[in-house]
């Protein structure tokens, strides 16, 4: 390969030049004929043409004439400005046609054309206006599609010794992103993570979001003990956010083998799936106040030291999952969707439990939702080689915190 790369050589097969030619001109023409047929009116001009074959058959005249407006009326919806003006155009020549035809007066037909002619130009206004939004809009989806991939980075499959997912969804779908946030970053001192949920919505959550995140990435890097990062974001958020706002997070770290720490701040107990399949909630033993907020109550957060071995995993979400209501009002099950769901593969598992929860709550959300899934594979074995969830395997137990306080 670098010997025809280095020398020139090109292996491709010569055609006929004739050939060449005629299949440039072909290609030509269908780009041509694409085109056209992408910016053809197709609808409205079956609009008209139905009012058409109706004047013709009743021969009614002025009953069915007014009728022609809706084609340009209707291309507004669908066609940009040279659109409607074309089936204005057309609309209009078809209706003196068919006033001649049916012998319609003068002054009745050029009423007609004259309406005809205003819900043309109208409709042309309409729709070069609709064009101008959507492009807005185009252009702010584009902007908050790079504030989401500078916010909330994408998790890559395999963070350290983990396999990861991610799944995220804003409830206002055009912003793409929201208040709620999530981190997951390799250090120097094992794997850290953050998920957490901002008070409040739109912009200021936004910016609470990226304040959370930015010093949770830095502190992470920079502080062997994860309760020195808590307090790190703890000590910027007092700083900066008002006396009502706040964030709820759990932060964790895996600092060596077989040993997860968790500290939680006012949030949802993480769900730990051992290798046997059990499912336990990670209840705080000392809980904490939301960050913001230790000032008010002067409470610590602790430390929670949990068994983590080949084949457990740990879910953490937001409050927009567990809350999420169908039309009875009934929540989301969680865990009992979890269980259904859980397999060798975090990715798969938080795709099947995303549908549910839309399926739950008929298609869409009312709150931020943020699902973040590690695993840690059994050593020396594959996906393909691990053990289905529901037979024994090395089970984490039921864990038993060990609550260390720092003032």
């Amino acid at each position: 390969m670098s010997q025809a790369r280095n020398h020139g050589v090109d292996h491709r097969p010569v055609r006929p030049i004739g050939n060449r030619v005629a299949g440039t001109g072909a290609s030509v023409r269908r780009r041509a004929v694409a085109r056209l047929t992408a910016g053809t009116p197709v609808l409205p001009v079956l609009v008209v043409a139905a009012v058409v074959s109706a004047d013709l058959a009743g021969g009614a005249g002025m009953i069915w004439l007014p009728l022609l407006a809706a084609g340009p009326a209707l291309a507004a919806t669908t066609n940009g400005p040279r659109g409607v003006c074309c089936v204005g155009f057309l609309a209009a020549a078809l209706g003196v046609t068919l006033g001649i035809r049916d012998g319609v007066p003068g002054r009745e037909l050029a009423a007609v054309l004259s309406a005809l002619v205003a819900v043309t130009l109208a409709s042309g206004l309409a729709s070069a206006l609709r064009g101008r939004r959507e492009r807005v809009l185009a252009a702010v989806r584009s902007v908050a599609e790079t504030a989401q991939h500078a916010l909330l980075r994408p998790v890559p499959s395999t963070v350290g010794p983990f396999q990861a997912a991610v799944r995220y969804s804003a409830a206002a779908a055009e912003a793409r992103i929201g208040g709620d946030l999530y981190a997951l970053i390799p250090t120097p001192h094992g794997v850290r993570l953050i998920v957490g949920d901002v008070r409040g919505k739109g912009l200021p959550a936004v910016g609470t979001a990226a304040l959370v995140l930015g010093v949770f990435r830095e502190a992470a890097h920079d502080e062997p003990d994860l309760l020195a990062v808590v307090d790190r974001i703890e000590r910027s958020l007092a700083r900066n956010l008002g006396h009502d706002d706040f964030v709820t997070a759990v932060v964790a770290g895996y600092p060596r083998a077989g040993h997860l720490e968790v500290v939680n701040c006012g949030h949802a107990p993480p769900l730990l799936v051992s290798a046997s399949g059990s499912i336990t909630a990670v209840e705080p033993a000392h809980p904490a106040p939301p960050l913001g907020l230790r000032a008010l109550t002067g409470h610590t957060p602790g430390l929670q030291a949990l068994p983590f071995t080949d084949g457990d995993q740990l879910l953490l979400y937001t409050d927009g999952v567990t809350e999420a209501r169908d039309g009875g009002r009934a929540f989301y099950p969680l865990a009992e969707g979890l269980e259904r769901h859980v397999s060798h593969e975090p990715a798969h598992t938080l795709g099947a439990l995303h549908d549910e929860l839309l399926a739950h709550v008929g298609g869409r959300l009312h709150d931020d939702a943020a699902l973040l899934l590690i695993r840690k594979p059994a050593a020396g074995l594959t996906d393909a080689e691990a053990p289905e969830a529901s037979d024994p395997g090395p089970a984490a137990g039921v864990p038993v915190p060990e609550a260390r306080c720092r003032s």
